[in-house]
């Protein structure tokens, strides 16, 4: 399912984090949400996921408006936060129960599911471990498995590898990435660090709050003239220091 944002806007009182934003992401896909620190990443993830009210602009997943159809728009939304949300003294299993609840889904669903998504990610062997015996990339890996639970077309990913070490990060980034052709799940990654991303992704780059460009990765380059990502995405956002690959 496609998700499509017009005219979106967001201010914490006087200061504005979010300015008149209009995109669309590609179902099936994975996208990226790329920005600085403080661009207004996890503003947009919350507003997406009723964390925050809409103050302007329209959120629509295919034919749903989230404000005039909230509860059946996030049945088909899955979520991964920035900070980890999972009880460290409940079991994996118990975690997903929690979850899968939320959802109205039976015990026998849940476990059924649980096995399912755990197996394809190398944990089933996990399932009644506390997760505060995991390590971070594992516990990334529960939270993913929770959050397709109830088989969202949609998953938002909140800058999901903060804290990994790169070997993690990598693994994490590949694993989403396969579960978009798997589950043609469409896929939405913030981040800001430009080795998790490829030239084909379709990339949105934020800045202050403002939407400065979006397209796959080649458009970009073709945009600035650069030779590389990071060079193209320094340029963009005004952080370029004059020694960059354009």
């Amino acid at each position: 399912m496609s998700l499509s944002l017009r005219d979106l806007s967001f201010s914490y009182g006087s200061r504005q984090v979010l300015k008149d934003l209009t995109f669309d992401l590609p179902s099936g896909q994975f996208n990226a949400l790329l920005g600085p620190n403080g661009a207004g990443k996890s503003t947009l993830i919350s507003l997406i996921t009723r964390l925050l009210a809409l103050q302007q602009g329209c959120i629509q997943l295919e034919e749903l408006d989230l404000a005039q159809q909230p509860r059946q728009l996030m049945k088909h939304i899955g979520v991964v936060f920035q900070q980890s949300t999972l009880d460290l003294d409940l079991t994996v299993l118990q975690n997903l129960h929690y979850h899968g609840a939320l959802h109205g889904l039976s015990t026998s669903a849940v476990k059924q599911r649980a096995g399912e998504e755990l197996e394809r990610q190398g944990l089933s062997n996990r399932l009644n471990d506390k997760v505060r015996t995991l390590n971070g990339g594992h516990r990334r890996r529960v939270e993913i498995a929770r959050a397709l639970l109830h088989r969202p077309s949609l998953l938002l990913l909140d800058e999901p590898s903060v804290g990994l070490d790169t070997r993690s990060r990598l693994e994490l980034n590949s694993y989403v990435r396969s579960l978009c052709q798997s589950d043609n799940l469409t896929l939405l990654w913030t981040t800001h660090l430009i080795d998790e991303l490829q030239p084909e992704d379709h990339i949105i780059v934020l800045d202050q709050g403002r939407l400065v460009a979006q397209g796959k990765g080649q458009d970009l380059l073709k945009l600035t003239s650069c030779t590389d990502l990071t060079a193209a995405f320094e340029q963009l956002t005004g952080l370029a220091t004059g020694d960059v690959s354009c």
